[in-house]
């Protein structure tokens, strides 16, 4: 059985926390690849991705539609939705993800919801080669 460090998704118009969402996760083992907008993310492709954290207010297409896309092409991708903006944190269109979180968010919550949405992936079996 080889290990492989997960890569994670990280896509957020704030250059900061952009930098500090990586810092944490690798901190904690994982391997990021950060975009600063869906449309960088969609054209960079999906494959190789373990799990995909996307901040829900950001111009051109935002995290609602990001995560609706990217259901479709990877329904079994964990999805974590980040927001500023607590209008925007509406549970009924949450529905279908594996994290919500409010910033400021913890950290080690994240950490703790990303390393469940992941053994949970592991536990369901990935049947890819």
């Amino acid at each position: 059985m080889s290990k492989h460090r997960p890569v994670i998704a990280v896509v957020d118009d704030d250059p900061r926390l952009l930098e500090s969402l990586e810092d944490l996760l690798e901190s904690a083992g994982y391997t990021t690849c950060r975009f600063s907008s869906a449309g960088s993310l969609i054209a960079c492709g999906l494959s190789g991705l373990d799990l995909l954290i996307t901040d829900i207010g950001m111009p051109g297409m935002d995290g609602f539609e990001l995560r609706d896309l990217v259901k479709k092409a990877r329904p079994e991708l964990p999805v974590f939705l980040i927001t500023g903006r607590h209008e925007i944190a509406d549970q009924v269109r949450a529905k279908g993800i594996s994290g919500f979180f409010r910033k400021p968010f913890n950290g080690q919550a994240l950490l703790a919801a990303v390393a469940n949405a992941l053994r949970y992936g592991e536990m369901e079996g990935n049947h890819e080669s």
